[in-house]
């Protein structure tokens, strides 16, 4: 994306203030966001709560790649608990959910829910997610969770900025390329990796091999 057309968008949180706090899933999909506020002088940080990924190695790889980026743009980056057990305990049930179904639903409201909680109890008035970045993702479904999850606490507010305009799906990936950012290969929990590991080999292909693909510049 040229400077100049990076340039043209203009960046303005819900309330106008600069005060906002960032759920991230990793750093391939917040990198665009994170830039794209920093150079609108936004004010953020980030927070890391992802119970839904799995295995803890997947997990720990796309935390640290995010602490590393985070910490080159000097943002402060806050590490939520990896409580497993109350995510398996919350898609109970919802094992053979499809991507985008309900199993989705009830993951994105439970990392919302927590996002907004510490955002209400740390003086934040807005919170965003990078999660709507993905085209695998459904938009609608993800700003649904956060209204949700803000409705709890008067004067909190979900951004519901469509971070793919503007080129900003393209510029992601650019963003990984340069940073060689770790290059995870499906969404994220264990239901993920069964059903991207049986498309997988019913098309030929290997089954998804943990810590190994990583982004290269062009």
């Amino acid at each position: 994306m040229s400077k100049k057309k990076q340039e043209s968008i203009v960046l303005e949180t819900p309330t106008g203030s600069d005060h906002v706090l960032l759920h991230s899933c990793c750093a391939p999909c917040s990198g665009e966001v994170m830039e794209r506020m920093a150079e609108a002088g936004i004010k953020f940080t980030i927070f890391f709560y992802n119970p839904n990924i799995h295995p803890e190695k997947e997990y720990l790889l796309r935390k640290e790649e995010n602490i590393r980026f985070a910490e080159k743009l000097g943002v402060d980056f806050i590490d939520c608990d990896y409580d497993t057990k109350n995510w398996f305990e919350r898609v109970k049930g919802l094992e053979w959910e499809p991507e985008r179904g309900e199993r989705c639903t009830v993951c994105f409201d439970m990392r919302f829910e927590r996002t907004a909680l510490y955002a209400h109890e740390n003086g934040f008035d807005t919170i965003t997610s990078c999660l709507g970045i993905s085209r695998w993702k459904n938009m609608q479904q993800i700003n649904d969770c956060g209204q949700r999850a803000v409705a709890r606490y008067p004067g909190l507010h979900y951004w519901t900025f469509n971070w793919r305009k503007k080129g900003g799906s393209a510029r992601m990936v650019e963003i990984a390329k340069r940073e060689r950012f770790y290059q995870q290969e499906y969404c994220g929990c264990v239901y993920s990796l069964r059903d991207t590991n049986r498309w997988r080999l019913q098309n030929g292909r290997d089954r998804i091999k943990i810590g190994v693909e990583y982004y290269t510049a062009d």
